[in-house]
């Protein structure tokens, strides 16, 4: 499945060529042609140790998604807390991370933590808290959300319309995770979550959305470390890459980029 993706998209970047030349629907900032947002989900020990330092070497911001029952959350809040005050993102990934335990490979799901059996009210409770636990740590009011697997569809069903005020960006998931600019909603945007994937190929899918879209979200689990893992040198390419690109690919926080896009609605007079 992984090699499959990866030939898809360099399907896309050979026939690129002609979308590269195109002007872009929108400007990003500096003359950028493409957004980036990197992600990192699930209060992971390897994304403090290993993809951090990685980011702060490159002089790159990104968006850590915070599972807020997490025992590292407690164990290393310090940590964590510093990561807001170098300029990163601390977004919510919700208390308990549900999903929907009926779906193929999720057996892991426990039962008091499936979505499957959460109500959307139930959800939406959590999720607010969650901001509000957030905000104790960073001060920020502002938030992003991450929807753990994908899934939101609870028990009554769809989660998301009580929550989507209180986030100016919402990433469901999808695909490659390379959206156009004139597709993007900001509370549906498309995000792709690489695992054991190469250095050139983690390369490879920043190039696509250079050739075919404006914006492009990848999420990490483990870097290095842990579990859905990318290498730390794959990790480190991608990031050498980006940073050395800065003219072509507009890499900062989901946070950040959605704020943009939000101004850019207003003044054109959408909502």
């Amino acid at each position: 499945m992984r090699k499959l993706l990866f030939s898809v998209l360099c399907s896309l970047l050979a026939g690129g060529a002609q979308a590269q030349a195109a002007p872009a629907s929108t400007a990003w900032p500096h003359g950028a042609r493409v957004a980036v947002s990197l992600g990192y989900d699930d209060t992971l020990a390897s994304q403090l140790d290993v993809a951090l330092p990685a980011l702060q070497r490159y002089g790159l911001k990104a968006s850590f998604y915070l599972q807020l029952s997490s025992p590292l959350l407690q164990s290393r809040l310090a940590e964590w807390r510093q990561v807001a005050q170098l300029g990163h993102e601390l977004g919510n990934h919700s208390l308990f991370h549900q999903c929907a335990g009926s779906l193929p490979g999720h057996a892991w799901v426990e039962p008091a933590r499936d979505l499957d059996s959460t109500t959307t009210a139930q959800m939406a409770d959590q999720v607010l808290l969650g901001n509000a636990m957030l905000y104790a740590i960073d001060g920020e009011r502002e938030r992003t959300y991450t929807v753990p697997c994908g899934d939101h569809q609870a028990r009554d069903g769809d989660y998301l319309p009580r929550i989507a005020a209180a986030f100016v960006g919402i990433k469901q998931g999808g695909g490659s995770g390379v959206t156009a600019r004139a597709a993007l909603q900001r509370h549906a945007v498309a995000v792709y979550a690489p695992v054991g994937l190469s250095g050139s190929e983690l390369i490879a899918l920043v190039r696509a959305a250079a050739a075919q879209g404006d914006m492009v979200n990848l999420t990490f689990h483990g870097v290095g470390g842990d579990y859905l893992g990318t290498s730390a040198a794959a990790h480190e390419e991608l990031l050498a890459y980006l940073a050395s690109h800065r003219d072509d690919y507009w890499t900062d926080t989901f946070r950040n980029i959605m704020r943009y896009v939000r101004a850019q609605e207003s003044a054109d007079g959408h909502h």
